[in-house]
């Protein structure tokens, strides 16, 4: 099936921009199909499909006239499979992403290998739809995947999360990360357990950054970068996260890696309490790793990072050591690296203290991003050692 779309979209497609939005379009949205993307001369720019997800109403694959088929995604999951060789020849890490959506030519999923087990994020309810010839191309390239769940990230009625193919996974499932170990659950709901773009930063931890120091991680999760802090010889680690379930599943990973639970303390409480509860007990740290979701509420507040992330780096800058660190993230597409470091630098201006940035990290090369969608490279990661006068 044929749609036009703007001469502006063709325009961008053609230099490589594969993200459609709904300006784009002049023909009514047709979901659940393969389209050819045609220009006002009907002359085909791309052939992808229409599925609204929240960045958009669609993806370009490709602007070659070829059908969409069994060959061609056979042919996609080779390339990206042979773009992470190194990965599998690494004896010490045995999970990280396979497809990362655009970044592989196919935007709208992601795919995440656990050891012998795989987790495919569909974002859209087209390439939902479509999941049988694609888990058939992708069953065929990586075959040693034995078993393959799935999560749905977009509106419906269905199960959020599921055994898609293969066996079930062990509960916990342990993976290998920068030869440390951490427990992992592949059907409780939409999250795993951990964060596998963040691997790099978690290395440097492991390697030692933050030995001998106090490091206080906040939004702490399941407690990885406490644990990769801990590994590398850190004095001691305090974690902090809202949910309840964080006090289980951190003492969880500190277990699967033989650490000493003497040195580590867990707060299950508001990351803006627990500032408030450290000034009010004189407690200070080295090194403050700020890792927030983009978005998240609870009884007290809402937090947006573009609208409070400066908040949290005030606050640490209160409770942090002369010469110590902090540790700044965000994966929030919305907010560029410009934009994320001018937020984080008018804070430390406001608390009149001397800043540097030391290192920075974008994502690791298993996400593959697109030159030509850099929207797509949405993790930022930078460290800045500060000076009290």
């Amino acid at each position: 099936m044929e749609i036009k779309i703007t001469q502006q979209a063709a325009k961008h497609i053609r230099h490589g921009y594969p993200l459609l939005q709904k300006r784009d379009v002049l023909d009514s949205i047709q979901e659940n199909q393969w389209l050819d993307f045609v220009d006002k001369q009907e002359k085909l720019v791309a052939k992808g499909y229409l599925g609204v997800q929240n960045n958009g109403v669609g993806w370009c694959l490709t602007t070659e006239n070829r059908p969409l088929d069994h060959a061609f995604f056979v042919e996609l999951f080779f390339q990206a499979k042979e773009k992470r060789y190194n990965y599998y020849q690494d004896e010490r890490t045995d999970a990280f992403r396979l497809i990362n959506g655009a970044g592989d030519h196919l935007g709208g999923m992601t795919i995440d290998k656990y050891g012998d087990f795989a987790v495919v994020s569909w974002y859209n309810q087209t390439l939902y739809n479509k999941q049988e010839e694609i888990i058939a191309a992708f069953t065929e390239v990586f075959p040693e995947i034995k078993g393959l769940y799935e999560k749905l990230r977009f509106p419906t009625e269905a199960a959020q999360s599921r055994l898609l193919r293969g066996v079930s996974a062990p509960e916990p499932l342990y993976i290998k990360e920068n030869n440390l170990f951490y427990a992992i659950y592949l059907n409780e709901g939409l999250m795993t357990g951990i964060f596998l773009d963040q691997r790099e930063v978690r290395d440097l931890f492991a390697a030692g950054f933050a030995k001998d120091q106090d490091v206080l991680n906040m939004f702490s999760y399941t407690g990885a970068f406490s644990v990769a802090a801990a590994a590398g010889g850190a004095k001691s680690t305090t974690s902090v996260d809202l949910a309840k379930r964080s006090r289980k599943k951190t003492k969880e990973q500190f277990a699967a890696n033989r650490i000493d639970l003497s040195s580590q303390t867990i707060h299950v409480m508001d990351t803006f309490d627990y500032f408030k509860y450290a000034r009010k007990k004189g407690l200070t740290f080295d090194c403050i790793i700020l890792d927030p979701p983009s978005f998240a509420r609870n009884k007290k507040r809402v937090f947006r990072v573009a609208k409070d992330y400066g908040e949290l780096i005030e606050d640490s800058a209160a409770i942090l050591n002369n010469q110590g660190i902090i540790m700044a993230s965000s994966n929030a597409a919305n907010v560029s690296s410009k934009k994320f470091q001018a937020m984080i630098e008018t804070a430390l201006q406001n608390q009149k203290v001397d800043y540097k940035l030391i290192k920075k990290f974008h994502l690791p090369r298993d996400f593959a991003v697109d030159p030509d969608y850099p929207t797509g490279n949405y993790l930022k990661v930078y460290f800045y050692r500060i000076e009290k006068s």
